[in-house]
C-alpha cells in the first residue's frame, strides 16, 4: 500500500502563493507518476498537474499553466506544488495522487492512490 499525505493548503489573498506538498510513504518503489487534481464545491474534480516520478518530465492543465509549478524530490518521496497568482477560481480541495500513467495521466482513474486533501482559498 501506499499512503498520500498532503500539507500546506489555506487563505491566501489574490495574487499570492502557496506551497502545497504531498509526501508519500510505504510501497513508494511503485510509483511511476503522481499528480494534483483538484474540486471546487459542485465542480467536478479536474486536473492541474503531473510529474514522472523518475525523469521528472511535467505536464500541466492549460488553465495553470505558467502559474503552477510541480516538482518532486526522490529522496524524501514527496511531492511539491507551488501555486503563484492565485486566482479565486484556484479555490478548491487540492489532492495529490499517485499511479502507474506518467505525466501524461490526466483522467482520475489513471491514478490508484489518493491523498485527503488540502483546502485553498484564494479572496479577491
Amino acid at each position: 500500500q501506499l499512503q498520500l499525505v498532503e500539507s500546506g493548503g489555506g487563505l491566501v489573498q489574490a495574487g499570492g502563493s502557496l506551497r502545497l506538498s504531498c509526501a508519500a510513504s510505504g510501497r513508494t518503489f511503485r510509483i511511476y507518476g503522481m499528480g494534483w487534481f483538484r474540486q471546487a464545491p459542485g465542480k467536478e474534480r479536474e486536473f492541474v498537474a503531473a510529474i514522472n516520478w523518475s525523469s521528472g518530465v511535467t505536464h500541466y492543465a492549460d488553465s495553470v499553466k505558467g502559474r503552477f509549478t510541480i516538482s518532486r524530490d526522490n529522496v524524501k518521496n514527496t511531492v511539491y506544488l507551488q501555486l503563484n497568482s492565485l486566482q479565486p477560481e484556484d479555490t478548491a480541495v487540492y489532492h495529490c495522487a499517485a499511479g502507474y500513467g506518467g505525466e501524461y495521466a490526466t483522467q482520475s482513474y489513471e491514478y490508484s492512490y489518493w491523498g485527503q486533501g488540502t483546502q485553498v482559498t484564494v479572496s479577491s
